[in-house]
């Protein structure tokens, strides 16, 4: 297939780039900066600016599906309303440019830990993560009433962070709305492997105007 990803050169952006190559997938990759997307013959590079959706319209017309992995970045001093804003006007853009699927890559934040109760709202939840988090949460509640796209948003585990990187399994499972746990009460999972799961989710699609979350 030939996929648009957004955010390509991120944290996770640029291992599902590794494992969209890697199955054989072309790939348009778009980032703000380009220079550090190798040059390999699946990969379009593609420098855009997402916040505009007519941009999106022009940066992803022509794929059959559409990865976002954006990100506004953790430091950016209005984490919050850059998200919402910039995320409503991919989806704006995947609609204009005809792309019927889009899958986002959100947060762990609105999974529910126990009835009623999305993590987020817990009182051990990093406050340094509220605004993100926050900001995925609200936007998945505006995704929820999208019609005419076959979205899909995907939670990571709890902890995903670079120090579980490096390990690719290949397997994982999932869940709709509630944490996925282990055996020692962990919900984990490598960046590979939620790329993993993405690209599995693209290729056979399960989870089709749904939310879902992996995890080992």
């Amino acid at each position: 297939m030939k996929i648009a990803l957004i955010g390509a050169t991120g944290f996770v952006g640029s291992q599902v780039l590794k494992e969209l190559t890697g199955r054989g997938h072309q790939v348009i990759a778009i980032a703000r900066n380009t220079d550090k997307i190798e040059e390999y013959p699946l990969v379009i590079p593609r420098k855009g600016d997402v916040s505009s959706e007519e941009q999106v319209a022009e940066l992803v017309r022509g794929s059959d599906a559409v990865v976002s992995a954006y990100n506004a970045g953790w430091t950016h001093p209005d984490l919050y309303n850059e998200f919402l804003k910039v995320s409503q006007h991919i989806q704006a853009g995947v609609k204009a440019a005809g792309v019927k699927r889009l899958l986002v890559v959100g947060g762990a934040g609105s999974l529910e830990v126990a009835p009623g109760v999305q993590l987020i709202d817990t009182p051990q939840f990093p406050e340094e993560y509220k605004a993100g988090a926050g900001a995925a949460r609200d936007y998945l509640n505006i995704l929820r009433n999208e019609k005419d796209l076959d979205w899909t948003f995907l939670s990571p585990a709890i902890e995903m962070h670079p120090g579980t990187s490096g390990v690719r399994k290949g397997t994982y499972r999932t869940a709709l709305e509630n944490p996925v746990f282990d055996e020692n009460k962990k919900s984990i999972i490598s960046v590979e492997d939620l790329a993993v799961a993405i690209v599995d989710e693209i290729e056979n699609p399960q989870f089709i105007k749904k939310r879902f979350t992996v995890a080992y």
